[in-house]
């Protein structure tokens, strides 16, 4: 199949996620071009099946705000009449599902029927899209996809209940490629992170009130005054300067180190005995997934769909939004025994290896060609 996929290039679980799909079906023999603003931070250009199309959005002062959906609808139609692209997808409702209905009414022209299939990631449901400016536009862009997928069950059921949804809703969780990931043959240097008798506890994310980093801290400053123990901040965003000024203040800067955006998360996660996401929301928990494949547990919330990745007891513990408390408990109670701490570390690298990519992909293959036959 020729396919074209639409997504964000950055380092959020959406475009990952896109370009490791886009990859895995290169493999297989598909042809795949992805259409986007930046070449995505993970993608194979020397793949001969990948192809990179930029999306210029040219600037004009009689506009506030750069027209992009204008820019990537237009740029969609020439990929599409190029390389006679049979199915475009499109990670995000918005803007890349209004944008795609708009290129595929334009196409409709030139007697060009173009499938189009809408992955929902989370934010452009829960966040953006529920916001009455958007709502509109949302629920009619999921309703002119031809096919919508959702990355977990809570996903497809906030969906259902936050919009007038006529379509159906395919839950296709997000995956993770075990055999890429999962014990990398390399030397683990814990030495320059942590002492020997310390515990190493990771959190990774993009810092925003909805992940609840500062709970993580508090998490911490129990768990340490129990267990010697240091503390990974992995990321970047809005409430990373807070939560610095908090270490400050209460003498944890020798125990909590502030990684930022990295491109080394499998070092990191080699790393760590422990994985810190007490989230108030998560339409699926990637970071989580890409922990448990190092045989990492996790202490998470019941947020969503991460209680749909992370089992109680299997793979870690989970608790209620904010019950720091009950979260430090649990975490004291693995690193505290090493019998639970390897009965979890087993069971999180089995329960990660159910998202095995080879178990997911051809869940969106049979999309794609369901998607191409009604068009037909």
């Amino acid at each position: 199949m020729r396919i074209a996929i639409v997504c964000y290039p950055t380092y959020g679980g959406s475009g990952v996620v896109a370009t490791e799909l886009g990859h895995a079906l290169s493999i297989l023999g598909h042809e795949i071009h992805f259409i986007t603003y930046k070449q995505p931070v993970r993608l194979d250009t020397l793949n001969k099946n990948i192809h990179f199309h930029e999306v210029f959005v040219s600037e004009y002062d009689l506009f506030h705000y750069q027209p992009y959906e204008l820019a990537l609808s237009s740029r969609i139609v020439d990929v599409v009449k190029s390389f006679n692209i049979e199915v475009l997808h499109v990670h995000y409702a918005i803007p890349h599902a209004y944008a795609a209905y708009m290129a595929k009414m334009m196409l409709k022209d030139d007697k060009i029927n173009l499938p189009i299939v809408t992955t929902l990631h989370g934010t452009d449901i829960t966040l953006v899209g529920s916001h009455p400016f958007y709502k509109t536009a949302v629920t009619f862009s999921i309703n002119n996809s031809d096919y919508v997928t959702a990355v977990s069950k809570s996903l497809k059921e906030d969906t259902e209940r936050l919009f007038n949804i006529k379509n159906s809703i395919e839950i296709i969780p997000n995956f993770i490629d075990v055999n890429k990931n999962a014990h990398l043959e390399r030397p683990c240097h814990r030495e320059s992170i942590a002492d020997e008798k310390e515990k190493v506890i990771t959190h990774i994310s993009n810092f925003r009130p909805l992940k609840r980093a500062s709970d993580v801290i508090k998490i911490f400053e129990i768990i340490q005054k129990k267990i010697p123990s240091k503390l990974l901040m992995v990321g970047d965003g809005p409430e990373k300067s807070k939560i610095e000024r908090y270490v400050q203040k209460n003498d944890l800067t020798n125990k909590v180190i502030f990684l930022g955006e990295s491109n080394e998360i499998n070092d990191v996660l080699c790393y760590s005995d422990l994985f810190l996401l007490p989230s108030e929301r998560e339409s699926f928990g990637l970071v989580a997934l890409e922990a448990m494949i190092h045989s990492v547990p996790v202490i998470s919330s019941y947020a969503g769909g991460i209680s749909e990745v992370n089992i109680n007891n299997v793979s870690g513990y989970l608790s209620d939004v904010g019950d720091i408390e009950g979260m430090a408990k649990n975490a004291i109670k693995i690193l505290s025994n090493n019998d639970e701490s390897k009965r979890l570390k087993e069971g999180a690298f089995n329960q990660a290896k159910l998202f095995d990519i080879s178990r997911i992909i051809p869940m969106y293959i049979k999309v794609y060609e369901k998607a191409i036959n009604k068009t037909i």
